[in-house]
């Protein structure tokens, strides 16, 4: 095999707790994480040597600034590949919205390559790899429903969320993670019950998620865009059961329960008008 196809899914937080920071600056989680139904699509080549990036967006670097770049770079180190790699992305995941979209390409190469090269390389191996390349790196090669906690890596697979339907709103504004995260005093901010999330998910009790979903990341990133809220705000009004922002943002999501189909089908026919919303989605749990 010298081609392969790839789907790399995005993620959202469905809660979100800062609990410390460590003496290198990095700073403790505790959040749950689930994949979603948004993804980008990347095409993996074998070459005679090197490492090649091309993409539909003109926003993504093509160089080692890509965490693609670094994934093929890691896979060629760990397993003394010889070959070399031309990577195409179509990019459909917001960039720089709090939805892992450089993480999971970066996850869809490490698989991508160990399909490709016939390493059968376990997944538990290039979850430890990954952490190298970036702390949401290891939970998207996971996928599904997970307890993330430490900065991200270690991982507690939950059973899936129970369904529903999730509209996605992508303001047109960009976020940095690093930057938010070094406004914040963690200690001085409420902590949300990630823990009562769990138990709600391993009881089948999407109510009990909703009633749960919190993220603190919102008390640096709302006031510097105060378009998030207005987002969240319209969320609500059109019916979502919950709404919050995902990671540290901008992009902004609300939980509809099943049953309400067309409330959630108005609600993104809303926000497909509202210029505020650059990208919008209506999408649902993906579970691996």
């Amino acid at each position: 095999m010298n081609e392969l196809h790839m789907k790399a899914y995005a993620k959202i937080n469905l809660g979100l707790a800062v609990t410390g920071r460590l003496p290198n600056g990095y700073h403790q989680v505790k959040m749950i994480m689930q994949t979603i139904g948004i993804w980008d699509e990347l095409t993996l080549r074998k070459t005679e040597s090197g490492i090649t990036i091309t993409t539909d967006s003109g926003l993504l670097p093509t160089d080692r600034n890509n965490l693609v770049y670094r994934a093929a770079e890691l896979m060629a180190a760990k397993y003394n590949i010889s070959s070399g790699f031309h990577i195409h992305i179509e990019k459909n995941i917001p960039i720089a919205a709090g939805m892992a979209g450089g993480s999971t390409d970066a996850a869809a190469v490490m698989k991508g390559i160990s399909i490709l090269c016939g390493l059968d390389a376990p997944l538990s191996q290039l979850m430890e790899y990954s952490v190298s390349i970036g702390a949401d790196v290891p939970y998207c090669l996971l996928g599904g429903t997970a307890l993330a906690q430490g900065i991200g890596e270690e991982l507690t697979p939950l059973p899936p969320l129970p369904d529903c339907h999730i509209l996605v709103a992508k303001p047109d504004c960009m976020v940095s993670t690093k930057s938010v995260y070094e406004q914040l005093d963690a200690l001085s901010f409420h902590h949300p019950d990630i823990d009562g999330m769990a138990e709600a998910i391993n009881g089948g009790k999407l109510s009990g998620v909703i009633r749960r979903m919190e993220n603190v990341l919102e008390t640096v990133t709302i006031p510097a865009h105060p378009v998030i809220k207005e987002l969240k705000d319209k969320m609500l009004a059109l019916g979502a059961a919950a709404s919050l922002m995902s990671g540290s943002g901008p992009t902004v999501f609300g939980i509809f329960p099943p049953d309400q189909t067309q409330e959630a089908r108005t609600a993104f026919q809303e926000f497909q008008k509202d210029t505020r919303a650059r990208q919008t989605f209506l999408v649902r749990p993906i579970n691996h």
